[in-house]
């Protein structure tokens, strides 16, 4: 329950100089309220993500989120910090909850790749623990849950053709690319045979849904800990964050991904991937999530087991791209070190999804 703003890890420190140099010419004509940008920034580090590298400068009386890929190599079309600027500069005037965005910068001579910055936005971040405001308190919990499973309804109602959102991807076939792109980046980054892996991709290649009508806007990874709360009304949304796999297609794409980190039922240990504290009473059921996105949706759900199997598909392959990173050496972070059983954890909840 925070926004995990803490000092750089080591190893992930920038050229804050250049960066700082960079931003001194390029920030000026934005006329950000409070930004002083004769001052030297004072950054630290947001430390909740597992992927992208998520920085906050403190100009003072300013605040600035500076958002790059991770260190090393990375896999193809994955991390690419130009789309997801131009998704939130696309999204955030007709959804105002997507951060608005100051400016990108493609000179990797600058931040060592790609970067952008964007305003920052205060609140509470649900993780691991909730806030006083929600804990012991179901009325709470309840009232949230019914906020986040309509802001993702809202999000998918917004009209893409009559709002200029066309050029931003094309629709037809989202699912299979999907299907398709994730398989492929499980190739590349396993470092082990999984057997149940292997089944599951063969399965959703054989049961893809037809394409979604209407089509729209398909946040990636829209859960509890990507969105930022009210402090002060936690029933509220402030934010939502990780615009990163933004894309045109089938909205049940995200429902999936919502329900895959929701609470499954059991009680996990802490460090499991999709450990949450929506097991609690108070917060919906799986049930309810769906009956309330039908409702304010409309959509037929009656094919929502893919969209559950493939969610924990692709959730186990985004795992495994971490531990790859971490196996050879292109982080340190130790909260990397046993990502390898999550991932076989996953393949086996997501057969078992598959199965019904």
């Amino acid at each position: 329950m925070s926004e995990d703003v803490r000092p750089v890890r080591a190893g992930e420190e920038l050229n804050w100089a250049r960066v700082a140099a960079y931003l001194r010419d390029q920030l000026a004509p934005h006329r950000i309220p409070g930004l002083d940008l004769s001052r030297e920034p004072v950054v630290e580090q947001f430390h909740g993500g597992h992927s992208n590298l998520t920085y906050l400068l403190r100009y003072q009386d300013a605040e600035l989120v500076l958002r790059r890929p991770p260190l090393g190599p990375l896999p193809p079309t994955a991390h690419n910090m130009a789309r997801e600027h131009r998704w939130l500069d696309a999204i955030h005037p007709l959804f105002p909850l997507a951060p608005r965005t100051f400016l990108l910068c493609e000179d990797p001579e600058v931040a060592g790749a790609p970067f952008y910055v964007m305003e920052r936005r205060h609140g509470l971040v649900v993780r691991t623990d909730e806030p006083p405001a929600l804990a012991d308190r179901p009325a709470a919990r309840h009232r949230l849950s019914q906020a986040l499973v309509e802001t993702l309804a809202d999000l998918h109602a917004i009209a893409i053709e009559a709002n200029g959102l066309s050029h931003l991807g094309k629709p037809v076939g989202f699912v299979e690319r999907q299907v398709r792109g994730w398989t492929e980046r499980w190739h590349r980054s396993k470092t082990d045979e999984i057997p149940e892996m292997a089944a599951l991709a063969t399965w959703l290649a054989a049961h893809l849904p037809p394409n979604a009508d209407p089509p729209a806007i398909v946040h990636g990874d829209f859960k509890l800990d990507n969105v930022m709360l009210d402090p002060h009304d936690v029933g509220r949304l402030v934010a939502v964050f990780d615009w990163e796999m933004t894309a045109l297609g089938d909205p049940l794409v995200d429902l999936g991904i919502f329900l895959a980190y929701w609470s499954q039922g059991a009680k996990l240990a802490p460090h499991d991937a999709l450990a949450s504290v929506t097991n609690r009473p108070g917060w919906f059921s799986r049930a309810e999530v769906i009956e309330c996105y039908a409702a304010r949706s409309g959509r037929d759900l009656s094919r929502l087991a893919f969209y559950e199997a493939f969610a924990l598909f692709k959730i186990a392959v985004v795992i495994q791209q971490i531990y790859f990173r971490y196996q050879n050496g292109q982080t340190r972070d130790e909260r990397f070190a046993q990502f390898d059983v999550r991932v076989l954890q996953l393949a086996r909840q997501g057969a078992a999804a598959a199965a019904g």
